[in-house]
């Protein structure tokens, strides 16, 4: 069974050592495409090989088995042939045949049962049979009397002689005339026939030749070509059974390793659309070292992921909840205490805190809105090559032509090199992460001060430096500034005149693009602290 769960995962996804992959597959190294591909390549063509292989070799067998019965035959033929033509033929000086003195050479010459011997004289009359010479009888079952009755009533049978051959000994018969014939023209042939019992024969028909003339033929049949195919058929079961035990046990063996894991990544999966929960874990199939273990690997930590981030947007989503009640409570006692002041001083002071609420919620709305549009914007932009001090030149010159009187300016210093520094990423959002870190570098620096911002190349990577004049980060706070809805605020500075997601969303901006931020505080010459600093690290595109 499938388990679904949303805990942590067990340490199954640790593919297995190199030794054991080698283990696994070395016998299959040599054929092409991926390990489970070749398994299933060779388990199919295994079994395959087997039958044609034993087909191959009994095919090659029965040729040869087949001649080596046509040489027999031949060599048989030749010498019955010539001891004939020396001792039955009469007559000078037109030769003839002595069919008397050949039916008794034929005689003494016996053949094998499984062999059948003819003599035809020059007219193609047949003069002896071995049949005949070993006093064999041929015999077929009698078809059914047919009744015919008589004045008495009874059902004879009067048709005492033999029953009449069937269609297929006419065709015989008409076969072996027509190889007797092609003898008579002094050559021999050979080849294979079906005899008058429906066998298939090798028959050799070689032909009696004194000095030019051609005085009868002699044909030799063997009938043993059918016990020959048997043979052979008996002989090519072990391979196909061999063939179907390696086709069946492929077939069980590929249900196993893939059908079953299929199945059960299917249920694991339906399990998590129905049972709501957070994750898959099939630590079995995740030690797999194929295909079969990559997906599984991959579905797990596609589900881990998006677990996390389901968990992410629960979280944000109450501290939004939290962030936006604030604003709201305030809003709400100051319009119940409106209708009871009368003094105009005091509802001058409710007044300014209602504006101050509405435009602090427009903000923190903002704010939300943004934050929850960036994982669309980060996937929506196609990541390419940016000329990053032109990004951040374009940021800067921007604050500098936006400036008003007595607000810090925004001073950019790029390190002189002979090539633009390029990086990977998306020219929207690492907007937004310049943006956001000046603009925290400008709320917290002294009216007519000054943001610097530098990018230099070190080694592969852009760095580029914020920093202000403002009363620096507090040592604890150095990480916490960057988590969502923090605010510290010097003492004096205007309440909710932040959200506390710009250097959240600058961090998550910088991770999605494969860099980090972080901050630490400047000091001057005497240790004293004389401002933040944000590093913010990319990597630079491959050129």
């Amino acid at each position: 069974m499938a388990s679904v769960t949303d805990t942590a995962k067990p340490d199954s996804r640790t593919a297995p050592s190199k030794p054991a992959r080698l283990r696994q597959s070395w016998w299959l190294r040599w054929l092409p495409g991926s390990r489970l591909g070749r398994t299933i390549i060779a388990l199919n063509v295994l079994g395959l090989a087997i039958l044609i292989g034993g087909a191959l070799v009994l095919n090659e067998l029965r040729r040869g088995l087949v001649g080596a019965r046509i040489d027999s035959l031949t060599t048989q033929g030749e010498l019955i042939v010539n001891v004939i033509n020396r001792a039955a033929t009469v007559g000078e000086p037109t030769p003839q045949l002595d069919a008397g003195a050949a039916s008794e050479i034929l005689q003494i010459l016996s053949n094998p049962r499984s062999q059948r011997a003819r003599l035809f004289d020059a007219r193609g009359r047949l003069i002896a049979d071995s049949y005949w010479v070993a006093d064999r009888v041929e015999w077929k079952v009698l078809p059914p009397a047919r009744a015919r009755e008589d004045a008495g009533g009874l059902s004879l049978d009067l048709n005492m002689g033999r029953p009449p051959p069937p269609p297929a000994a006419g065709a015989a018969q008409r076969t072996l005339a027509i190889e007797v014939s092609q003898a008579m023209r002094g050559a021999p042939v050979v080849g294979m026939r079906t005899a008058e019992d429906g066998e298939r024969v090798v028959s050799v028909s070689i032909p009696i030749q004194h000095v030019q003339a051609v005085l009868g033929v002699l044909t030799l049949e063997a009938s043993d070509v059918d016990e020959i195919i048997a043979a052979e058929r008996a002989a090519l079961a072990p391979f196909i059974m061999i063939a179907i035990t390696v086709s069946i046990l492929s077939s069980v063996l590929l249900n196993n390793l893939i059908a079953q894991p299929v199945r059960r990544l299917s249920k694991a999966a339906d399990g998590v659309r129905l049972s709501r929960a957070r994750a898959i874990s099939l630590p079995d199939l995740a030690r797999r070292d194929d295909e079969l273990g990559d997906l599984t690997r991959s579905l797990e930590d596609m589900t881990q992921a998006l677990s996390e981030r389901m968990d992410a947007i629960e979280r944000f989503a109450a501290d939004v909840a939290h962030e936006i009640k604030n604003p709201l409570t305030s809003l709400r006692s100051a319009v119940e205490t409106l209708d009871l002041v009368s003094d105009p001083a005091a509802r001058d002071r409710l007044l300014a805190i209602l504006k101050n609420d509405v435009q602090r919620l427009d903000r923190l709305v903002t704010d939300i809105s943004n934050a929850s549009r960036l994982d669309a914007e980060l996937s929506r932009e196609d990541v390419r090559a940016l000329d990053l001090g032109r990004l951040i030149g374009e940021v800067a010159q921007l604050y500098q032509d936006t400036r008003r009187k007595g607000e810090p300016g925004v001073v950019f210093r790029v390190a002189d090199t002979l090539e633009p520094i390029m990086v990977a990423g998306r020219e929207g959002p690492l907007g937004q992460l310049f943006r956001n870190l000046i603009d925290n570098a400008r709320s917290f620096s002294p009216p007519g001060g000054e943001v610097r911002v530098s990018l230099e190349p070190v080694r592969g990577e852009a760095i580029v430096l914020i920093e202000d004049d403002g009363p620096g980060i507090p040592v604890d706070n150095l990480e916490t500034v960057f988590e969502r809805f923090y605010t510290s605020r010097p003492k004096g500075s205007a309440f909710g005149g932040n959200s506390g997601l710009g250097l959240s969303i600058a961090r998550q901006i910088a991770a999605a693009q494969g860099g980090t931020v972080r901050a630490e505080n400047r000091s001057d010459g005497d240790g004293k602290v004389a401002g933040a600093r944000f590093i913010v690290t990319l990597p630079e595109a491959r050129r």
